[in-house]
């Protein structure tokens, strides 16, 4: 495992660790493959019947660390690994059949909400704020949010937090559905290992056939591919060259001068 992905196996469950508190959790490509890695064996492990998610520090994550962004624009990186089969995160999370648990602490941004909508159960802190900022950064949504999250919380809503930036609170995320349960930080983990410890309790296969039923994976893996294509092209357009110059200058973009 990364430096920054810890990982812990305890009575059927496998707990992994966001742990890079000091850049906010921010998401490299190492934390992804830890990630990605780790579900994709969790499939194999017949000891783990349940995959919890959980971050260290007062924030979940602040998203995709932009400064691999900004390398693909500058043509440092290729732009195709922002695409499904380039992301072993992404990839595995639309082929998992393990039941997924996420505790999210504090602010979750981009990457850090879409991951949510394929988790089976959500428990966030009270203090919880959900943002999915990628048209702000000249970018479209990923991990098939684009079709995940207008299912789960309706077209106008979805609308407003990718295009406008809406943030959701810990109180709409529970009652747009994102959530299951918002509970005091301090409770925040025990309320997901619990939860984690219960579905781990339950007969596996029937567990993981209900999930299956519950989820189109081929709709998912396809909209992955589809919003990869776009998110590649955009990363290196002229508009998400101004995003993120204006993000690093700390100023508002002008996306008149990528025209």
């Amino acid at each position: 495992m990364s430096e920054h992905v810890l990982s812990e196996k305890s009575g059927g469950v496998l707990t992994l660790t966001l742990n890079r508190p000091e850049k906010k959790n921010a998401l490299t490509r190492d934390m992804y493959q830890a990630l990605g890695d780790a579900i994709d064996q969790a499939e194999f492990d017949k000891e783990v019947r349940c995959v919890l998610i959980q971050a260290n520090g007062d924030m979940f994550t602040a998203g995709n660390d932009l400064t691999d962004f900004a390398a693909v624009n500058a043509g440092e990186s290729n732009a195709n690994e922002a695409r499904r089969g380039g992301n072993p995160l992404l990839a595995a999370l639309a082929r998992a059949k393990t039941p997924l648990v996420a505790a999210v602490n504090g602010r979750a941004v981009g990457v850090g909400v879409t991951m949510l909508l394929h988790c089976d159960l959500v428990y966030i802190s009270e203090d919880a704020l959900l943002t999915t900022p990628f048209v702000n950064l000249a970018l479209v949504p990923e991990a098939a949010s684009s079709l995940t999250l207008p299912a789960r919380i309706g077209h106008a809503r979805a609308f407003s937090m990718f295009v406008l930036g809406e943030a959701v609170d810990a109180k709409k995320a529970v009652d747009w559905g994102i959530a299951n349960a918002a509970v005091p930080i301090d409770q925040l983990r025990a309320r997901a290992k619990a939860a984690a410890d219960a579905v781990a309790a339950r007969p596996p296969a029937a567990v993981v056939i209900t999930k299956s039923l519950m989820r189109d994976g081929e709709a998912i893996a396809n909209r992955m591919d589809e919003e990869g294509r776009h998110f590649a092209a955009q990363l290196k357009s002229p508009e998400a060259k101004e995003a993120f110059a204006a993000f690093a200058e700390k100023r508002a973009p002008d996306f008149a001068k990528a025209g």
